[in-house]
């Protein structure tokens, strides 16, 4: 099965936060058809996620779902925005959503903890030591 094009993905993923009453916005747009796609879950609480595309070794081929990997958990949000202007200086065709939700809830499927390649979660700082 075919992955969905990551402009269709973006759009129904701020439909479904509607759809939760849940606070979402595109503050990135990306090429439509294969940009990565970021989400920034901000718990407005001072605190912020961050997740990116899971890594390639993560991917079960022909299952066409997107999924998603922590960069930075219960970071500072000023942590978020540089990392994501890092990956932008990288990756200038990368989408970025922002979701606002005090229960942290990103709407989005995650690898498993036992799937990352390291077993350890990142810290605020996206270290996985």
């Amino acid at each position: 099965m075919a992955r969905l094009v990551s402009e269709f993905f973006v759009s129904a993923l701020l439909r479904r936060c509607a759809v939760e009453g849940v606070v979402a916005v595109l503050r990135r747009r990306g090429a439509a058809e294969a940009g990565a796609i970021f989400v920034k879950v901000d718990r407005l609480d001072g605190t912020a996620d961050l997740y990116g595309p899971a890594p390639q070794a993560l991917i079960v081929e022909g299952r066409g779902d997107r999924l998603f990997a922590p960069v930075l958990r219960g970071a500072f949000p000023g942590d978020v925005e540089e990392r994501m202007r890092r990956e932008m200086r990288f990756d200038s065709d990368l989408w970025l959503v922002e979701i606002e939700d005090r229960e942290g809830r990103s709407f989005i499927d995650l690898v498993a903890p036992s799937d990352d390649a390291l077993g350890r979660e990142p810290d605020a700082r996206g270290n996985r030591d």
